[in-house]
């Protein structure tokens, strides 16, 4: 121990003495640690994002839902006994937090300024806890140009019949605010179109790409939309305690419904509404369960983080080979500064292992405290910057990031690992020139000028 701590001594000494050469060091392997930390707090604020906007508008943590199919050739994406199957759901679900259930559709939005094709969402605003948490009212200044600083209605008056709550987005497109009238028009399940007119009471800040495709009404409307009996719903949504245990507990409902008589879908890992060709392709009739997790029914979407992941991979590889290679040059450097003195000790016996390890702690102390620093401070600018609120200009780049303001979200095995990383990268990096030194031989290096 007395001896690490004396070489440990002899390192940090040698660092402070060529203090310029490792103060440049040490920016460098900050810098890059920063930019790593920077980086995977955007990925980590996306993945929120994602998971902030897909259980608010699509989905719970798990799912079910299914298909009733009264000839082969249909596919109506509903339940049948609602009632019965929530009941079965909140008794037999470990570690859960509510329940709620919500009506499903996909409409024609039509006003006299535009229309869209968008998904409506019937839901109960009392049952909703997550909803009104999540979705933010945007102000009419921010949504019309000239507009006041004053916010654009009330969610709470879901609870009145025939009423909507839109998206910014959709709200330009459709060109209304609220007071306004929408008419909501689809085919029932028995091939009859119908209309049903809603009033706006609400216009939401945007909430990622979702946002686009989702109108939140009272379940009523969509049951008097689709003429269908309140005994159905669209799907019983499941919130969890513990988001991470949704794969396991889509396992253990799956065998309690099993166990109950249900007859259930084979799982596939895609959102409902791209079942749909599949499921009317199936020889079978009435009935059956399927169930998903918050990750299937947005798995559309999951490449926005598998491309910004593989971007953020690339570009620190890069960066981390640059400084890899300034540090061997350097330590190469320093070995040949130094050649005399290695002589010397080697002479009084230190040995080949020492000298190794003398410069590897010297490389490894080097990348510590500078991947230290930068990443402390990587965390702290990702904070300041998720703190701004900074909002994004683009729509492209809104949607893209599933937000309309830069989220960065630090996470502490992240911070930790990118430490840990360039600490590694920097200690592997001496190791060729420190190898070197180790092998000097005492007479030749005494000799050297």
């Amino acid at each position: 121990m007395n001896r690490l701590r004396i070489f440990l001594i002899i390192a940090f000494r040698n660092l402070i003495q060529a203090r310029r050469r490792t103060l440049l060091l040490s920016v460098a392997i900050a810098a890059v640690t920063m930019l790593l930390v920077l980086l995977m707090s955007l990925s980590q604020g996306v993945n929120d994002n994602l998971i902030r906007s897909a259980t608010t508008l699509s989905a719970g943590h798990v799912n079910v839902s299914g298909f009733f199919k009264a000839t082969i050739g249909d596919a109506a994406p509903i339940l049948d006994d609602r009632a019965t199957i929530r009941t079965i759901v909140e008794q037999n679900t470990p570690g859960l937090d509510y329940v709620i259930d919500r009506q499903r559709g996909w409409v024609s939005a039509i006003t006299p300024s535009g229309a869209l094709q968008t998904g409506l969402a019937g839901i109960d605003i009392d049952d909703e806890l997550h909803f009104p948490r999540v979705v933010q009212l945007a102000l009419e200044s921010a949504y019309r140009e000239g507009g006041q600083d004053v916010v654009l209605g009330d969610v709470n008056k879901l609870r009145e019949p025939n009423t909507a709550v839109i998206f910014e987005g959709q709200a330009r497109r459709l060109g209304v605010t609220v007071g306004d009238a929408i008419t909501f028009r689809s085919q029932t399940y028995r091939g009859i179109t119908n209309t049903v007119d809603a009033t706006v009471v609400a216009v939401a800040r945007d909430i990622g790409l979702l946002s686009n495709f989702t109108i939140f009404v009272p379940k009523q409307t969509v049951l008097e939309l689709y003429q269908l009996s309140d005994k159905t719903t669209g799907g019983v949504l499941i919130y969890l305690k513990d988001i991470k245990k949704a794969e396991e507990t889509m396992g253990h409902l799956r065998q309690v419904f099993e166990e109950r008589g249900y007859d259930l879908m084979d799982h596939q890992p895609e959102p409902f509404f791209a079942k749909f060709n599949s499921v009317a392709g199936e020889d079978w009739t009435g009935q059956k369960i399927d169930m998903t997790t918050w990750e299937d029914e947005v798995s559309f979407l999951t490449w926005i983080l598998t491309a910004l992941d593989t971007i953020s991979f690339f570009l620190i590889t890069i960066l981390a080979i640059i400084i890899a290679i300034g540090i061997m040059n350097t330590m190469w450097i320093s070995v040949r500064e130094r050649t005399r003195e290695l002589g010397t000790v080697r002479a009084m016996g230190m040995t080949r292992r020492d000298v190794l390890l003398l410069f590897m702690l010297e490389a490894t102390m080097l990348g510590a405290f500078a991947s230290l620093v930068g990443g402390l401070f990587g965390a702290a600018l990702a904070s300041a910057i998720s703190a701004a609120t900074i909002p994004i200009p683009l729509e492209a780049v809104r949607a893209i990031l599933l937000s309309d303001t830069l989220h960065l979200a630090v996470n502490i095995q992240h911070l930790v690992l990118s430490i840990l990383a360039m600490t590694l990268v920097t200690g592997l990096s001496a190791l060729w020139p420190s190898s070197r030194a180790a092998r000097l031989q005492p007479v030749q290096a005494m000799q050297n000028t």
